[in-house]
């Protein structure tokens, strides 16, 4: 896993939310049954992106870890859409996710079978202190991106970006 420091400007983005933790997602009989899983399913099934307006980069897909209740063992939200230029002219059943102007420490995995990559990625993540961030985790907004790189099921590649106060 190759690690970057990168500080990203605020982000606009239309999608829908789940609440959540990571103890339900790893402690769950049927993994694929869980919040996330059904958040992915729904978004994707009914085509949600297709209802947005002014997409920055159709295709591309971020899924974001939010609203945390304390850190990574804590509740939190999770969200899935696409950037978007403005929040104007949305549908009203879509939600508005802001991420503010934040510093990360951006990983980016060899390519590998999904969902095993992110899976692995997050766990070694969890396992890194700030040393080995490159800062403090600032629980604000964490996010995975999924782009033409990960199109390929057995082979993809995504960046997961992890706010850090620097």
């Amino acid at each position: 896993m190759q690690k970057t420091i990168a500080q990203l400007p605020e982000i606009k983005l239309v999608g829908i939310t789940s609440r959540t933790n990571n103890t339900a997602l790893l402690f769950e009989d049927h993994p694929s049954d869980g919040k996330i899983a059904a958040t992915m399913q729904q978004y994707f099934q009914q085509g949600l992106m297709n209802k947005m307006q002014h997409r920055k980069n159709p295709g591309t897909t971020f899924c974001v870890y939010t609203n945390y209740e304390s850190d990574f063992k804590g509740d939190y939200t999770y969200f899935i859409g696409e950037e978007v230029d403005t929040f104007d002219e949305q549908d009203e059943a879509l939600e508005r996710l802001l991420i503010p102007l934040q510093n990360y420490a951006k990983f980016t995995n060899r390519p590998g079978p999904m969902p095993d990559v992110c899976i692995n990625m997050w766990q070694a993540i969890w396992q890194m202190d700030a040393s080995d961030l490159g800062g403090e985790r600032a629980y604000i907004s964490d996010f995975e991106i999924y782009d033409a790189r990960s199109a390929d099921y057995n082979n993809a590649i995504l960046d997961i970006y992890v706010g850090i106060n620097k």
